[in-house]
């Protein structure tokens, strides 16, 4: 057999297919749980055109989930498989799926212990969804079957047939590759995976989220004090933070039209997760007014508590500019 599960068959597995199946704690999906998919490495379980209407799956490895009690079955793919796909439905398209099924007796009704790599055909309607696959399943291709399709006519447009459904798994602690339904959350605080676009996400489990990682919060708007705004053409005041190190930018003023801000002036309080430990300190000049051309000298701080306010004040601003402070929470 080229199809072949570890800890399926009751007396007959060899010891090529312990070798070959995949074994070890894999990522979770819960408690016993583990996360189906594709083990990475190569092209494993691609599809290629066979034919017409025929369609091989390359080697590869995958992890096939059951029921609770079941457990999750290691497959391996030690020799490419060609799967025949039906002629098309006559007035209507469907899509079928190319899967890796596992047959249990123990826990299913089929009366049957071995695994398959098969083809589940579709319902052929006007707006054709993939199958609803049954239990101990894993999707791996989907290909669209037109109305009409068969060898005699030409079979199928492999380029435009078949679409990759393939999502990955690996072991625990791993990085998940970036895959087919991506949409899934989670099963402990700080796993990892990768979203294929910007890069590495890390699981929230508080926030219930995957987070960019190093965590990037993207540019936020600083909430400021009363009587506080954003005075001329200055940028508006808003605060970055990527993993522990956080950028402020804008430019800050009083609302008051010819206002200074005034010694020991708080400005805004910053929000806990970017607020530095022990806090931080820096010096700026801006004009004494919106008339004058001279520098006013101050100093401004960020207190632990995460208030930002003026400090030594040697001359009185008509603003204060953020852009450049840079520093990090620790």
């Amino acid at each position: 057999m080229t199809v072949r599960a570890a800890w399926l068959l009751p007396n007959a597995q060899t010891r090529e297919d312990t070798r070959l199946a995949p074994v070890g704690v894999l990522a979770p999906e819960g408690e016993l749980l583990s996360r189906a998919g594709v083990i990475p490495g190569g092209a494993a379980l691609a599809a290629t055109s066979a034919g017409p209407m025929q369609v091989q799956l390359g080697i590869g490895r995958a992890v096939v989930q059951g029921t609770l009690a079941q457990g999750a079955y290691p497959v391996v793919v030690s020799s490419p498989e060609t799967l025949t796909v039906d002629d098309g439905h006559p007035q209507f398209d469907r899509i079928d799926s190319v899967v890796l099924r596992v047959y249990d007796g123990m826990y299913d009704t089929s009366g049957q212990t071995r695994v398959a790599a098969e083809i589940i055909q579709g319902t052929p309607t006007a707006t054709p969804n993939p199958p609803t696959l049954p239990p101990a399943a894993l999707r791996l291709w989907d290909v669209t079957v037109p109305a009409g399709a068969s060898a005699g006519v030409g079979g199928l447009d492999w380029t435009r047939a078949l679409a990759d459904r393939r999502q990955y798994t690996t072991a625990h602690g791993g990085i998940i590759p970036h895959g087919w339904a991506m949409t899934f959350n989670g099963a402990y605080d700080g796993q990892f995976r990768d979203n294929g676009v910007t890069g590495l996400e890390r699981w929230n489990a508080t926030a219930r989220a995957w987070l960019p990682y190093p965590y990037d919060s993207g540019w936020q708007p600083l909430t400021l004090a009363a009587g506080y705004g954003n005075p001329g053409h200055g940028m508006p005041a808003s605060w970055r933070r990527l993993g522990a190190m956080v950028m402020l930018r804008g430019r800050i003023g009083p609302t008051k039209s010819g206002a200074t801000i005034a010694n020991g002036a708080t400005i805004a309080t910053l929000p806990a997760p970017i607020r530095p430990a022990g806090g931080r300190e820096f010096a700026w000049a801006a004009p004494r007014d919106v008339t004058s051309k001279g520098p006013a000298l101050t100093r401004v701080e960020i207190t632990g508590a995460g208030v930002l306010r003026t400090f030594e004040l040697f001359d009185a601003p008509a603003w204060i500019s953020l852009d450049g402070v840079t520093y990090c929470t620790d």
